[in-house]
């Protein structure tokens, strides 16, 4: 194969709907790899202040340039700055996502502290461990700040990403403690823009269309993104494919703002569980690297759709009403070679072909709140008063159970002899989950004096939830009931760069499973202290550093049963730990993000647990990523390079401790080149992954599903705007 494979007769263009700003999944935008505002966004920033838009339309172009972060919505709801929030939040900007090229989540997560990869389901789900919690499909990843059912939720509709570290279930529900992690979407821009890019690598191509602009003059715009990409699998065998198309309207009122969007996506990926351990070693088996345990079928193919109504509304100089309806849905059908076992003496790996047919997921959410800037003598209260909905309901219908076969030798593979089967196991087929819940919150920002800020807020939180299987339906789980869930925070503002912050808050989540061999699982709830210092300095860095206590019962562990993994729930966790994150200008045409992460996550009261480590949790990890500019005097083409590394420390790979996973680092690096093409801006750049070609595993999901990083790749990619 050559180095770099151009796109193949598949490909298609692609288009979607917000700031056209570099960022994302293989993100592009124009204009936004200059630290200064592009006339274009100048022009637009005119038009919205013609308009009298809400601020937050305005400011998103300024806080969004280079690399320093200024506000983010995630903590509050609202266009908080960071240093008034007493919690700390991390961000990903647009120009980040451009210079990495951030595909998925994963990607995008190198760059926060305290974030690590948890078992992804050979890797057709997002699954994210933020301060040691946190598992594939636990409600902790949003977009627009609304909880999505998709298996992957990054795509090149994502403009910047943002973090909430810490328990969020009083802005957000029945949530994990370690926190959420929101993909906040391009929107509809008042200015026309257009932008093309195509992508080549090592592995494949794409292309993808970024399409903006206002519809007459009466504040309506549109965005229109498609993104498609073709490629091999980087291991022995096996290729992905992906279709985005994603319209949306905006209308800009002086009074109100209202956002209709819609996403589809097509995709088709490989189910890949990695490799395998060695029982006598501890270590993964000796073989290389890239040779799949699976077979050709091993794949996950599905559609999802993604539909977002939005509106706000200024009801006077001090009160706003936000209004926000979602409904998305995830379908697939999936086929796997499972392993089973293995015998390392003789290379025997005892597998059986499995496979889902007929899965749904879907869920139908509304958020409704009122917002009050009040002054009540000389201080000032910030009121958030709420109403939220959730309806969901995961289905798997026919779930496929082959027989176990022994044909496969890891050490000398041959493949084709293991076919995919179609025996319908009844017991565990009709696999379902269906939560409906609604909750009422309430939360005060109290400004006290110019440096105090107090905050606090209360949850009353209701659920109905119901998980079972089998053919006739077994029920397993059948929980409901209610909770209060608090948060207080104080801030105190040294000066205006320098803010010292502490937060105390709980968390709740119904412990339900379709597969649990124990029966009803208890709920899981979590509190977590913090304390934490913030730096802001206007035009160069802002930097959150943070200690937290989370103590949570009745955390959600794995075992593997036969083959099959169940979940149980471990009595107590603690994760205790300290985090770093900064970003920003670090001197003149020099542009850094880096964080760094203590994390010590443990069981501490089981009967079979106490004193291991949680899985996937590393102790310690790190990352800086840095790029400098080397002109940007005007009228000039302008030359940009960067690099990066990543390392993360040693990782339990069970919840019973039985091997780790080794500690690893990662170099990434990165050169582009702007210029002008018949009078457009044009954005040549070459990405390589994994410079030093490193074996790592960032994940297991048990000893027999240990997931394999990938190879080096190289990938060239080109933007034009118009």
């Amino acid at each position: 194969m050559s180095m770099l494979k151009v796109l193949g007769s598949g490909t298609l263009l692609s288009f979607a709907l917000s700031p056209l700003a570099h960022s994302q999944a293989l993100p592009a935008g124009p204009a936004t790899s200059t630290t200064s505002a592009s006339p274009a966004a100048q022009t637009e920033a005119a038009d919205a202040s013609s308009l009298n838009l809400p601020d937050i339309i305005i400011r998103e172009k300024a806080q969004e340039r280079g690399y320093q972060p200024k506000r983010a919505s995630t903590a509050t709801r609202s266009d908080a700055a960071l240093l008034e929030t007493p919690q700390s939040v991390g961000v990903v900007p647009a120009q980040v996502m451009q210079d990495q090229l951030i595909r998925n989540i994963d990607e995008a997560m190198y760059n926060i502290s305290g974030v690590t990869q948890a078992n992804t389901l050979g890797g057709t789900q997002d699954a994210l461990i933020k301060r040691g919690f946190g598992f594939n499909r636990d409600g902790s990843i949003l977009r627009d700040g609304i909880r999505t059912v998709l298996a992957r939720n990054l795509t090149y509709t994502t403009e910047r990403v943002e973090v909430l570290k810490g328990p969020s279930s009083i802005m957000y529900g029945t949530m994990d403690p370690g926190g959420v992690v929101n993909m906040v979407t391009k929107k509809p821009q008042l200015t026309t823009q257009a932008q093309v890019a195509l992508t080549a690598s090592d592995l494949g191509g794409g292309a993808s269309v970024d399409l903006t602009g206002a519809i007459g003059s009466s504040g309506l715009a549109y965005r229109l993104i498609a993104d498609y990409s073709n490629s091999d699998y980087w291991r022995n065998f096996g290729d992905s494919r992906q279709l985005v198309v994603a319209p949306s309207l905006a209308w800009y009122g002086r009074d109100n703002t209202v956002r209709i969007s819609y996403e589809h996506t097509n995709y088709e990926q490989p189910f890949d569980r990695g490799t395998v351990i060695d029982n006598r070693t501890g270590k993964p088996v000796n073989i290389p690297r890239d040779e799949r345990l699976d077979e050709a079928y091993n794949r996950s193919i599905g559609d999802s759709d993604f539909f977002t109504v939005q509106s706000q509304h200024k009801l006077n100089q001090q009160w706003t009403a936000n209004f926000a309806y979602s409904y998305n849905r995830n379908r697939y059908d999936d086929f796997q070679a499972r392993t089973v076992s293995l015998n390392p003496v003789t290379g025997v790996l005892t597998r059986r072909p499995d496979g889902t047919r007929g899965a749904v997921s879907q869920e139908h959410a509304v958020q409704s709140d009122i917002t009050g800037k009040l002054k009540l003598g000389e201080i000032r209260h910030d009121v958030m008063l709420g109403f939220d909905f959730e309806d969901s309901n995961i289905y798997r219908r026919d779930l496929i159970r082959g027989t176990n076969n022994t044909s496969f030798n890891i050490y000398k593979p041959v493949y084709g002899l293991l076919p995919n089967s179609t025996t319908i196991s009844a017991p565990d087929s009709d696999q379902t989950d269906k939560l409906h819940a609604y909750s009422l919150f309430a939360q005060d920002t109290v400004h006290l004096s110019e440096q105090w800020i107090a905050q606090a807020g209360v949850r009353y939180q209701q659920y109905d939830e119901v998980a079972g299987k089998g053919r006739p339906f077994n029920i397993n789980t059948d929980v409901s009931g209610n909770k209060l869930i608090p948060r207080v925070g104080v801030v105190y503002l040294l000066n205006p760069a320098v803010s010292l912050y502490s937060s105390y808050s709980e968390s709740f989540k119904p412990n339900t499973s379709i597969a649990s061999h124990i029966d009803a699982l208890p709920p899981e709830q979590g509190k977590s202290w913090e304390v934490g210092a913030k730096l802001d300095l206007p035009k160069g860095i802002t930097a959150t550093a943070a200690l937290y206590n989370i103590d949570k019962q009745n955390v959600q562990v794995s075992e593997v049963v036969n083959g099959d993994t169940f979940v149980r729930a471990a009595g107590k966790a603690r994760s205790q730990g300290l985090e770093l994150d900064v970003a920003g200008e670090i001197a003149p045409q020099w542009k850094l993000i880096g964080s760094y992460a203590y994390t010590d996550a443990k069981v501490t009261q089981d009967p079979k647990l106490q004193g291991n480590r949680l899985a996937n949790v590393a102790r310690q990890s790190a990352s800086v990523f840095i790029t400098h500019d080397f002109d940007r005097s005007a009228n000039r083409d302008q030359w940009r390079a960067g690099a990066g590394v990543r390392y993360v420390g040693s990782r339990a790979g069970d919840s019973a401790n039985s091997f780790f996973l080794d500690p690893y680092h990662v170099v990434d690096a990165f050169a582009s080149y702007d210029t002008t093409l018949a009078g457009h801006s044009a954005h040549l750049q070459l990405n390589i992954r994994n410079l030093l070609d490193k074996t790592y595993y960032p994940s297991a999901g048990s000893n027999i599903y240990v997931a394999v990083g990938d190879a080096r790749q190289f990938i060239l990619r080109g933007i034009i705007d118009f």
